[in-house]
């Protein structure tokens, strides 16, 4: 997978965006943060947690931003594990 990193929030949080076109299932993909963390809320747009000591949030293009996160190759890694784990294929 290949992503575009962004800086927000004063360079507080990372958003790691799919280059590619992705349709991501939400509900699977809470199913995978909960295995290591708790969804805090989910609709049809996106989905917000808490994992690994962060909030999430996960968008169904294949967008997840990471709060606090400053490192881009742990975005990178991260936005990669979630979204295989929520069942989009790595190719």
């Amino acid at each position: 997978m290949r992503f575009t990193v962004t800086r927000l929030c004063g360079g507080k949080a990372l958003m790691a965006a799919s280059r590619d076109l992705l349709d991501v299932d939400l509900e699977r993909a809470g199913a995978f943060i909960s295995e290591e963390g708790s969804v805090k809320k989910s609709d049809d747009l996106m989905m917000v947690a808490d994992w690994r000591g962060m909030e999430i949030t996960i968008y169904p293009q294949g967008k997840v931003m990471f709060h606090p996160l400053s490192d881009r190759d742990t975005a990178v890694k991260y936005a990669t594990e979630i979204l295989l784990g929520s069942g989009i294929s790595g190719n």
